[in-house]
């Protein structure tokens, strides 16, 4: 199930790769760790749901343009 987002049928459909997978794994490799098969699918759905917030973050505020403040990280 590489590169897919389950819909609520139940139906899996692909995401367009937003990261560059050799960068993710090296940082990985830079923190000392050994890169999963499944990590770069599971960032780069991370990454589309960040996209996602961001994008309804701006449309609640009236704009079309996504700012770096709509991504916003609640830590």
């Amino acid at each position: 199930m590489a590169n897919e987002n389950k819909k609520s049928g139940g139906e899996a459909t692909p995401r367009e790769v937003l990261i560059v997978g050799s960068k993710l794994k090296a940082a990985i490799k830079e923190a000392g760790c050994n890169t999963g098969g499944d990590v770069i699918d599971a960032v780069n759905m991370y990454v589309h749901w960040v996209v996602g917030q961001a994008a309804s973050r701006a449309q609640a505020n009236g704009r079309k343009t996504v700012r770096g403040h709509d991504v916003m990280l609640k830590l």
